[in-house]
């Protein structure tokens, strides 16, 4: 059963030139214990998407169903309980901290706002518990973020959004601003907290290599549209659309044996402010006709019951292709 249901969901900001299309007609659905990769560029609108699900921000027009109920329009009093099943591991582990707060204070700090400790010696000890849960040591409970690195910062964060027992996570790029060797330890904490407390994730990346470890499906969005998505496995063996090729083919390879042809994209990028009814990736598209710049492609099913949607005109055509070269 689907947790998180997600309908047509826009977000659209007022700028000087226009309306600025940051989420734009994206659909899908998060099976419960799921994780969902959201990737692409930089300015695709991957964190507007994440932060337009949990009401960070309101949404233009779309539905967004969490366990059934619909939560665009619920009011705040009512979506104030419904926010504590739904939190978010923020990109950059020291700027979502409050320097003047120590670690011990920035984790009780959701659960008191929550009231959630019947008193002090419960807080303490919910704190502590949670601290063991990140692999923070407990000496660290009176330190300020300043004096930390940035896997044990993102540990504090991790703890926070934890502190609610929530059953939904948004992780915006977790692992984005540490070293190599620290991403590693934090992603499978995250993997381990998913699997002992049954959580539903969606992991917003631009790094692909880390969206396949760690994702069930994945959704690749350009432009505020998602123009791909199917199970990891599915997107790395038969990528549909020509921005996840050349997504994909960025990959480093550690092998000179093995290399794939980098696809160099070229061209302008579409700008995001009053788009054409088009294919906003033609500009960019080695394989755009007449007719990718004249209408927008629908997003849908490629091959039936295959669970593979794309958002392509030419899609059959450059499969038939691509298989007739193979042969």
């Amino acid at each position: 059963m689907s947790l998180l249901e997600v309908k047509n969901l826009k977000k659209y900001f007022n700028t000087p030139g226009g309306m600025l299309h940051a989420v734009d007609d994206v659909t899908f659905n998060i099976e419960r214990g799921h994780t969902v990769g959201v990737v692409g560029e930089s300015g695709c609108g991957k964190s507007t998407l994440g932060k337009t699900l949990i009401r960070m921000t309101d949404a233009t027009s779309g539905e967004v169903y969490f366990d059934g109920q619909e939560i665009t329009g619920m009011s705040q009093k009512d979506y104030k309980k419904m926010r504590m099943r739904m939190q978010m591991i923020f990109q950059d582990p020291y700027a979502s901290l409050d320097p003047r707060m120590s670690v011990s204070a920035l984790i009780a700090e959701p659960i008191k706002t929550y009231k959630l400790a019947k008193s002090k010696h419960d807080l303490d000890k919910m704190v502590l518990e949670l601290m063991d849960t990140v692999g923070l040591a407990r000496r660290l409970a009176g330190v300020y973020p300043h004096e930390l690195d940035g896997g044990r910062r993102q540990r504090i964060g991790i703890a926070r959004a934890l502190s609610l027992s929530p059953e939904f996570i948004v992780c915006d790029e977790p692992v984005s601003a540490l070293d190599v060797s620290i991403q590693a330890q934090i992603l499978n904490l995250l993997m381990d907290l998913q699997e002992e407390k049954k959580l539903t994730y969606i992991f917003i990346t631009h790094d692909m290599s880390v969206v396949k470890h760690i994702s069930d499906e994945i959704c690749v969005m350009y432009l505020g549209q998602v123009v791909e998505k199917c199970g990891s496995n599915e997107l790395f063996h038969n990528t549909l659309h020509p921005y996840s090729q050349a997504l994909l083919s960025a990959i480093p390879v550690p092998s000179i044996h093995n290399r794939k042809e980098r696809i160099i994209l070229k061209g302008e990028i579409t700008s995001p402010i009053n788009p054409k009814p088009c294919c906003r990736f033609a500009a960019r598209c080695n394989y755009a006709t007449e007719k990718c710049f004249e209408s927008e492609p629908e997003f849908r099913e490629y091959g039936e019951g295959s669970n593979h949607f794309v958002k392509c005109h030419r899609v059959e055509e450059l499969q038939a292709e691509k298989a007739k070269t193979a042969n």
